[in-house]
């Protein structure tokens, strides 16, 4: 079944991206993409520690501490500051050069991230990014469906060079910790996977608002929190509530 080969390609992608990486971390918001790589690592018996970032009361600080308690993992949890944020936001814009607003917010949210792994000594953070570009995970997918499939692909080959760019800023960022930023989900063997597996397995409909259909169900094949498994997105810069700082700060 196709479902159990994604499976299979997700478990040997993580189990590849962890050789020689030292101590690791995982950037988690406690949603569908970082649980299911915090549960693939589970599986694989791989020594991880789960890093969430956030405002005070945001929706990834609570949401995050009921998911790691249920994957029986270590979990450390960074409150950001308001006065702290823009200051280290103007170090960020520096650093980058991008105009991009949601570059510039996952940017300081990896800053935040890179921090709190250097801090508690991990040398490697893993990612989750790359399951929203090619499962359609992202809101657009299913407001563009009806434009039929030939765009939704070209769409998501628009958004996975987007994210290749944004990878590189993000390295950029986490390099003043000395902490390397891998991402699995975005290997080329898992690319290439993903383009054979039919558009109506990844999105149902217009009316398709989860999205990341088949990613969903590899989830609840490898005992990812249902609350999390069929949780509908919640992006990281909403989630920690760095956007509407940024916005603030920019406007």
């Amino acid at each position: 079944m196709l479902v159990d080969r994604l499976k299979e390609v997700l478990l040997d992608v993580v189990e590849g991206f962890i050789v020689d990486e030292g101590s690791i971390a995982i950037s988690y918001s406690g949603g569908l993409d970082s649980s299911l790589l915090a549960a693939i690592c589970k599986m694989k018996g791989i020594d991880v520690t789960l890093l969430t970032v956030g405002f005070p009361q945001s929706h990834d600080i609570w949401f995050s501490k009921q998911m790691a308690s249920r994957l029986y993992l270590d979990h450390r949890i960074s409150i950001l500051e308001e006065n702290d944020f823009y200051k280290n936001l103007r170090e960020v814009l520096k650093k980058i050069n991008c105009e991009k607003i949601s570059h510039i917010e996952n940017c300081i949210a990896f800053f935040y991230i890179s921090k709190l792994a250097q801090e508690s000594n991990h040398e490697t953070v893993l990612s989750a990014n790359g399951c929203d570009e090619l499962f359609c995970g992202y809101d657009i997918y299913r407001r563009m469906f009806d434009e039929g499939r030939t765009r939704l692909m070209q769409l998501i080959e628009e958004k996975i060079l987007n994210e290749f760019e944004l990878l590189e800023e993000i390295d950029t960022v986490a390099s003043e910790f000395g902490v390397k930023i891998r991402q699995p989900f975005l290997s080329n063997k898992l690319i290439a996977f993903s383009r054979d597996v039919p558009i109506n397995e990844k999105i149902l409909s217009s009316k398709d608002f989860l999205r990341k259909q088949i990613l969903r169900k590899v989830a609840n094949l490898l005992n990812v929190p249902p609350e999390s498994a069929f949780k509908q997105k919640k992006a990281l810069q909403y989630g920690t509530e760095i956007h509407r700082r940024v916005k603030k700060y920019l406007d």
